[in-house]
């Protein structure tokens, strides 16, 4: 059997990237559960902020898109910009896509990864090792929440469901919070979502603590987009207009200029359709950094500060910290500490070639850590459509 190219992850980066590698004739394994970070990592009842047509994963092969899984399901249908597509929905499109284009998926976990004299070698959870030519990390979210530090102070062994802080990532039934004061960190879609599903599920108070003097927004609907902006997946902008349609111009940029774009642009803001859900329901203290979090008789307690030097505490039952992802090279420990350290990072992220190519020969990075390199739309499922094809048509070049 030729040596395959070895994927790791099985979420919509990593499935559109095997269905374009397959389309090339490269034999590939693929690993992972599939789409288990959206499936587990993000609360029930949430729904996509991105539109329906921004909501497929890229295949070479046509008949894969959300709408043809609605026209085969009976789901939907999600066409339009006024339609809104349920988390669980999108699972189940993505589990669709695998079994049509994916079905040999192995469902185990990558323990280790490591150079050798012709490619990779590869330890698996299930006692296999076998040598792959090249591989690609497309682990999507798995251990990149981010944590301020200063919340986790309150939390020394980490965030925890049960605990007194958690991250956002780690609830998917925020029922179980019910009957509880709770205080969300964090101004983005995610927070202003968990905070309505917090209210909605039975929690006794909802707040969310934001940085900003007017961090919580929400952005405009379809009917009220700018006519004279050039569209984009994401509203009528240039700045979302040039970062999705020239995004191979993006890693040209300064590292300090596409570390701030990366962070600010698609940043915090909430769906048009949440805020009706969201005004009445959820207070919000704004205009306020955390400077201390800690722990008084079992009861999470936030010290605050503005920019007008004001102080003040803010005690709960829990906080939940919507504070994001970030790439973190140490958190993929799978990787074998000599491909880590000779991966060169820029602007927070591994520097990739016009290929998603790494500076290690055959290690490729694909969704959320190719940000740094390729700009926000890395972050989205669209970004699929820009990835996939080039980093496959560069793994044929380099190694098939």
């Amino acid at each position: 059997m030729s040596t395959p190219v070895a994927v790791i992850g099985a979420g919509p980066y990593g499935l559109s990237t095997v269905a374009h590698l397959r389309a090339g004739g490269l034999p590939v394994r693929v690993f992972g559960r599939p789409m288990v970070s959206w499936q587990e990592q993000m609360p029930a009842g949430m729904l996509l902020k991105s539109t329906p047509a921004a909501s497929s994963l890229h295949t070479p092969q046509g008949g894969h898109t959300l709408a043809d899984y609605c026209a085969a399901s009976g789901e939907g249908p999600y066409a339009s910009d006024w339609d809104v597509v349920p988390v669980e929905t999108f699972v189940r499109y993505g589990q669709w896509v695998q079994q049509r284009l994916v079905p040999e998926l192995e469902q185990v976990r990558v323990v280790s990864v490591d150079r050798r004299a012709d490619g990779f070698e590869l330890k698996l959870d299930s006692g296999e090792q076998f040598g792959a030519r090249a591989v690609v990390v497309a682990t999507g979210l798995s251990g990149l929440a981010h944590l301020p530090p200063e919340l986790a102070a309150a939390a020394p062994d980490g965030p925890s469901a049960t605990g007194p802080v958690s991250h956002s990532s780690q609830h998917h039934d925020l029922s179980a919070l019910a009957g509880r004061e709770v205080v969300v960190v964090g101004a983005g879609q995610s927070a202003l979502e968990s905070a309505v599903l917090l209210a909605e599920a039975g929690a006794a108070a909802v707040r969310v603590v934001a940085r900003g003097p007017a961090a919580v927004a929400f952005g405009a609907p379809p009917d009220r987009q700018p006519r004279l902006r050039p569209p984009s997946p994401f509203g009528n902008a240039w700045s979302l207009y040039a970062l999705t349609q020239h995004a191979g111009a993006f890693r040209y940029l300064p590292a300090p200029v596409r570390r701030h774009l990366v962070r600010r642009v698609l940043g915090p803001l909430g769906a048009w359709w949440l805020r009706e859900r969201f005004v009445g329901r959820v207070q919000v203290t704004q205009d306020r950094r955390i400077v201390r979090a800690t722990v008084r008789d079992g009861r999470p307690v936030l010290a605050l500060r503005g920019a007008d030097g004001q102080g003040g505490e803010l005690s709960a039952d829990h906080v939940l910290a919507a504070t994001g992802y970030r790439m973190d090279l140490a958190a993929m420990d799978f990787l074998g500490q000599g491909l880590r350290t000779g991966v060169v990072t820029r602007a927070g992220g591994p520097l990739l070639d016009a290929g998603f190519g790494s500076s290690v020969p055959g290690l490729y990075f694909t969704g959320l850590p190719a940000a740094a390199s390729f700009g926000p739309v890395m972050r989205f499922v669209c970004g699929t459509e820009f990835a996939s094809p080039r980093l496959a048509r560069a793994v044929a070049r380099a190694h098939g």
